[in-house]
């Protein structure tokens, strides 16, 4: 098989393409042959020899990637045949090894890909589409709402506002630079706006008003002035920073204002009913039914550098994806 790895942390064309033998599967596994593989900032955050959030550094040469969708093409030991040419898609845990051609998982992991649903989508539910649904759940937005979503242009940011949409919300969507601002308007939001302008803050007040609740991905001085924007009693919802640095909260910000500020990631995601994998089922689920439509970006297997470099660039839009030859 073929299969992308890492011999030396370092940058994206440390990534290298190599040829390695077959999968075989071990009792209760089966061998999935890989479609698509999922990709994310953790990854990159791996590929540099640093940690990725509780995933230490990885040992070296390895694969990356943690989610991949394909067909069932092997059982190991113990596992019922009839799983033999389904349509799967896995988290693949604390272990790595997406980046490839064939994976190897727990029968366990597996949740069934409907037909037509394609493999992208999948990866986008079962990584990117649990973090969103856990956000949602642990805050949910409502008809009286007044939402701003400032990473709307990143897989994750382009599923809270569909979610907040959905519940009947006013949303703002937000994103950094033209191209990014542009894909917003296929999500039907009551207002876009571009972050990198310096009159984004105002163009909020002035159309929108007071805010009610904040998705916030960024952090760093976009959160911050997201923060500002929250009306007294105001929700904001952490789940990341791209920016660099988590959005910066005072105790005048919750005693003075009455702001609610908390995190969405790790144990409060992991005490949701099913825990981290109940939430991937319901994702697909809500891909499945038709209640999200996941954006992605897609690249060649053999093309993971670039897709690392797009990544880290903020070029790639939605969820990146890569694409094993069939």
């Amino acid at each position: 098989m073929k299969a992308i790895r890492l011999h030396v942390f370092g940058p994206p064309s440390h990534l290298v393409l190599d040829e390695l033998p077959d999968l075989a599967p071990a009792a209760g596994q089966v061998r999935i042959e890989v479609h698509a593989s999922g990709v994310h900032l953790l990854d990159v955050s791996l590929r540099r020899g640093e940690a990725g959030g509780p995933l230490p550094p990885p040992e070296l040469p390895t694969i990356p990637g943690r989610e991949v969708a394909g067909v069932v093409d092997a059982v190991g030991e113990g596992v019922d045949e009839r799983w033999l040419g389904e349509r799967v898609v896995a988290h693949l845990g604390m272990v790595p090894g997406g980046y490839a051609e064939q994976a190897v998982t727990a029968v366990a992991n597996l949740l069934l890909v409907p037909d037509h649903v394609t493999f992208p989508d999948a990866v986008a539910a079962v990584g990117t589409g649990r973090t969103a649904l856990g956000v949602v759940e642990l805050e949910p937005p409502g008809a009286t709402d007044t939402v701003l979503v400032p990473s709307a242009a990143g897989g994750l940011g382009w599923l809270l506002v569909q979610s907040a949409r959905a519940a009947g919300a006013r949303v703002v969507a937000a994103a950094g630079g033209p191209e990014r601002v542009e894909v917003l308007g296929k999500l039907g939001a009551d207002l876009v706006v571009d972050y990198s302008a310096p009159d984004w803050v105002d163009r909020v007040r002035v159309e929108v008003g007071a805010l009610s609740l904040v998705y916030d991905g960024v952090g760093g001085a976009v959160g911050r002035s997201a923060l500002e924007l929250l009306g007294p009693g105001g929700r904001l919802v952490m789940f990341g920073f791209s920016a660099g640095a988590p959005t910066e909260v005072t105790t005048a910000d919750l005693v003075g204002r009455g702001i609610t500020a908390g995190w969405s990631l790790g144990p409060r995601m992991q005490a949701l009913p099913g825990g981290i994998p109940g939430l991937a089922e319901r994702a697909l689920a809500r891909v499945a039914a038709g209640e999200w439509e996941p954006l992605t970006t897609t690249y060649p297997l053999a093309d993971a550098a670039r897709a690392h470099d797009d990544l880290e660039g903020r070029r790639a839009l939605g969820k990146v994806v890569l694409l094993a030859a069939r």
